[in-house]
């Protein structure tokens, strides 16, 4: 894959973005410092303009921009008898309450008391692409009237993102929407770590968990957000392709999509179907099938049908080497015949390597229960399998292609981000994962 670093932007140079695996640099990347911030100039600095406010709230509500043309306030920028005037950086938050030990409601009412009820969104409740849509789309509408002060906070918005790593992606991948129809800029993203894994959050300076004393870390978390430095990741592209009929059920990060062009010049095994169902999505830490996969399927099931399990991301770690040990790397499907526990038995791996534009199988060894495609340098919470690359291992890869058949296995298990999901296999017709490399790149907040 790519290099697993990625770089901060700044006016005259290029800093590398390191991994903070230690528990003293979590705290450290959760704001955890000697510098004292004011919690009225920062509110200030952060929170829009009540008209603005309102006016992304009924246009998210209503699923309309045009309703903000009824805050319209000219080119003037005047809101009754004052001048309204954009804040240096304004900020939204996206909350997954089930990320966190469920301290979901408590941080979104803290950070309502420092910023504003409508800057603050439950993923549960307002979905990213409506507020991209709907949200942003009004400053937009608004700008375009003439109002300078939605223009500027426009340009100048940050979001954070309070949740795990998959929380991270999904806003990112809907943050895609506005590279792919030119609606610059593109906001960058901050991160309160609240997953398990936290590996994006680590990967970009916020620790891998937020402290316990995070009332009071809160306050130098969002300073930090809206002062870091903006740094650049890279995103892939991944397409699912199996027979109709097959029943999944994907995370939010994969959408279906009618059409899926399979690359013909790559021989497969069997017939293909005469008809299929796609799915489409992006990814920025990794993609995996195979035995980690099947631990993150169950521990997600778990918590979701006993909440009151996972209360905490040490609680959630206990609960991860449980699975690990019963279902993940000494268990699989297969159990009851070892010789069909590796993935050699139902997937074929190609790769096409930088200036090529021929497929290479890579043999999958016998003992191989997971293969991870990698982007970033943290993986597993914290673990670095890159280790100290050599330059000319880097950019060897420009995309992957996955073919999977069933047999003996009925279930594969795959995830992007944190996010698994079960993939039915079938004997007759194999399921096919390509990931190619995307054009652009997102925007996250260097939180070190």
């Amino acid at each position: 894959m790519d290099s697993p670093s990625s770089s901060s932007i700044t006016s005259d140079k290029i800093v590398t973005v390191k991994t903070a695996p230690s528990l003293v640099d979590s705290f450290r990347g959760c704001g955890i410092s000697s510098v004292r911030v004011d919690k009225e100039e920062l509110r200030q600095n952060m929170t829009m303009p009540e008209y603005l406010r309102f006016a992304i709230r009924d246009c998210i509500r209503f699923k309309d921009t045009i309703v903000c043309k009824s805050y319209c306030i000219g080119g003037d920028s005047m809101h009754g008898d004052e001048k309204a005037v954009a804040p240096k950086t304004p900020m939204v938050v996206f909350i997954n309450p089930r990320s966190g030990g469920r301290h979901g409601p408590v941080l979104k009412e803290r950070l309502q008391h420092l910023m504003s009820e409508e800057q603050v969104f439950d993923l549960l409740e307002v979905k990213p692409h409506e507020f991209i849509r709907y949200g942003l789309g009004c400053l937009d509408t608004l700008a375009a009237l003439g109002d300078t002060c939605a223009k500027e906070t426009r340009e100048r918005i940050r979001i954070v993102v309070a949740g795990g790593d998959g929380s991270v992606g999904w806003i990112l991948g809907c943050l895609t929407e506005l590279h792919t129809q030119g609606l610059e800029p593109v906001p960058p993203v901050a991160i309160i770590p609240l997953g398990t894994g936290n590996d994006l959050s680590r990967s970009f300076g916020w620790g891998g968990s937020f402290p316990f004393s995070w009332k009071a870390a809160i306050k130098r978390t969002l300073y930090k957000a809206s002062i870091g430095p903006i740094c650049r990741l890279d995103s892939w592209k991944i397409s699912l392709s199996m027979a109709e009929g097959t029943t999944v059920e994907p995370p939010y990060s994969l959408k279906q999509t009618e059409e899926y062009s399979l690359d013909e010049s790559l021989e497969v095994e069997g017939e293909l179907p005469d008809k299929v169902i796609c799915y489409e999505g992006v990814f920025y830490n990794y993609f995996s099938i195979g035995m980690d996969a099947q631990v993150a399927y169950g521990f997600h099931h778990l918590r979701n049908e006993k909440p009151y399990l996972a209360q905490g991301p040490i609680a959630n770690k206990i609960i991860y080497s449980g699975y690990t040990c019963t279902q993940g790397w000494f268990l699989s499907p297969c159990s009851g015949d070892p010789s069909l526990r590796g993935l050699k038995n139902i997937l074929r791996m190609h790769v096409k390597r930088f200036n090529s534009s021929e497929w290479e199988q890579v043999p999958v060894p016998t003992s191989v229960r997971a293969v991870v495609a990698l982007n970033l340098h943290s993986y597993g919470s914290g673990r670095n399998p890159w280790g100290n690359l050599k330059p000319e291992y880097l950019e060897k890869a420009t995309a992957i292609r996955l073919e999977v058949r069933g047999g003996e296995w009925k279930d594969a298990y795959m995830q992007m981000d944190g996010e698994p999901w079960k993939q039915p296999l079938n004997k007759d017709h194999s399921t096919f994962v390509e990931i190619k490399r995307e054009p652009f790149q997102s925007y996250m907040v260097n939180g070190e």
